[in-house]
């Protein structure tokens, strides 16, 4: 299969999104004869067919059951498998969201803001009557952020090891979201690759401005700097209860996926990259001559020796603690993509998608036990095609059970209609709360 326009799925330049005007019925014959891998498309087909969760779906991004403005006045962008990209898809509902979908077999859907009026009208209306005014509040945490700290793998490669990154990113994240903000509805989801997003769906949060989305990534936001920057976190001796809460959790992964997992003291390449996060030069080099003298030390006791050292050389406990925190901060706290979350109107790739790169379905998280979550066990599209088939052969159509239940896929739908359900309920007690009103 040909290479999409954007390898890392965020938002597309300008210079590669398609006149939305363009006839679609153009590119929907050349779908299946631009794969080259046709049992893809077929596999494709049968995911959006048989397993995509359509209704669930639109009562989400819908925020009711019956169509209403959030849905109908909300942007769809479809990539397709011939590279063509189609931005400002609007539907009535879910029926004619699903016929567009089998239709087209996009290989990427990305969701974006509720506008002032339908997206599929934009060239029809002035520039000011078509501006997007909400949209779920977002996070993306892309396992690349991390290579400059992961020694096992790099680039879009994931393995059990550096998964961790992402559960912590998760745990941290969910929580001060909860606990600093009030929002409820979080939906966590893998991207299907190397990462993972939030969609906070409070209606507080879809109704957030540019500039409070900013205020609150710059809250969450503790390691800042370019590729350039070494020493990434500076951080008060007193912790602000947010990032005292966090470092709890931190400290319970940093030894053993840094110091262990990672090896980040194991060699004096990786060592010294740590090192330089201590201003002072005559620690650093001390450390290293020590490290290097004693080829066998553990690094449970290289840790041991930072502190000691910075003791030794008149920082006070507070000063040399707040130098160790600030190490695991910037080693382990998770690494946010501004843009995503700051702009209302930009988009993020969609739950229930398949990468077409590693064929994995684009599936909810649940935060609450996220330490079990394995990405390398994500239901894939050839996956779900063989437990269909293995539950039918013997079971004939096994029509007492829905073709999901009959699969791997079962359990983060389960996760997804939790989410959306508590959404639901939401909705209908502020109608009662607001019926009740009137009659008073």
């Amino acid at each position: 299969m040909p290479a999409l326009a954007n390898d890392d799925f965020g938002l597309h330049d300008d210079d590669v999104i398609m006149d939305e005007a363009v006839d679609k019925a153009i590119f929907r014959s050349t779908i299946m004869s631009s794969q080259d891998d046709a049992d893809y498309g077929t596999l494709l087909r049968m995911f959006y067919q048989r397993f995509f969760p359509y209704k669930m779906y639109f009562n989400w991004l819908n925020y009711d059951t019956l169509p209403n403005k959030n849905f109908f006045n909300r942007e769809f962008s479809f990539t397709l498998a011939s590279d063509v990209y189609l931005r400002y898809n609007s539907f009535a509902d879910a029926e004619e969201f699903r016929r567009e979908i089998e239709r087209l077999q996009p290989v990427k859907i990305d969701i974006g803001a509720i506008y002032t009026a339908k997206p599929k009208d934009k060239k029809q209306l002035r520039p000011q009557a078509f501006q997007p005014v909400e949209k779920e509040l977002v996070f993306d945490i892309d396992m690349t952020d991390y290579d400059e700290i992961r020694t096992c793998c790099s680039g879009g490669a994931i393995c059990l090891k550096c998964w961790e990154f992402m559960t912590i990113a998760v745990k941290v994240l969910d929580e001060a979201l909860r606990q600093d903000f009030g929002f409820k509805h979080l939906l966590w989801v893998y991207s299907g690759r190397r990462g993972v997003h939030c969609w906070v769906s409070d209606e507080t949060a879809r109704k957030l401005s540019n500039d409070s989305r900013k205020a609150i990534v710059t809250y969450l936001e503790v390691v800042k700097g370019g590729a350039q920057a070494s020493k990434k976190v500076r951080l008060n001796q007193l912790l602000h209860p947010s990032l005292s809460r966090a470092l709890d959790v931190l400290k319970d992964y940093f030894p053993q996926l840094i110091l262990e997992k990672q090896h980040v003291l194991a060699e004096p390449e990786t060592w010294n990259k740590l090192l330089e996060l201590i201003s002072d030069q005559v620690i650093r080099q001390a450390l290293d001559e020590r490290w290097q003298a004693d080829p066998t030390r553990s690094a449970q006791a290289k840790w041991k020796d930072i502190k000691q050292q910075l003791l030794a050389s008149n920082y006070n406990e507070a000063r040399a603690e707040t130098v160790m925190r600030e190490i695991i901060f910037q080693y382990t706290y998770p690494r946010l993509d501004d843009n995503v979350s700051v702009h209302i109107n930009h988009l993020l790739k969609s739950p229930f998608c398949v990468h077409p790169k590693t064929n994995r379905v684009c599936v909810p998280i649940d935060p609450q036990t996220c330490d079990s979550f394995n990405p390398l066990e994500v239901p894939t599209l050839a996956r779900l095609h063989q437990e269909l088939n293995d539950y039918n052969s013997p079971y004939g159509s096994g029509k007492s059970l829905s073709d999901i239940e009959k699969t791997s896929l079962a359990p983060y739908i389960k996760i997804f209609d939790t989410f959306v359900n508590e959404l639901l309920k939401e909705v209908r007690d502020q109608k009662r709360g607001k019926s009740y009103g009137v009659l008073k």
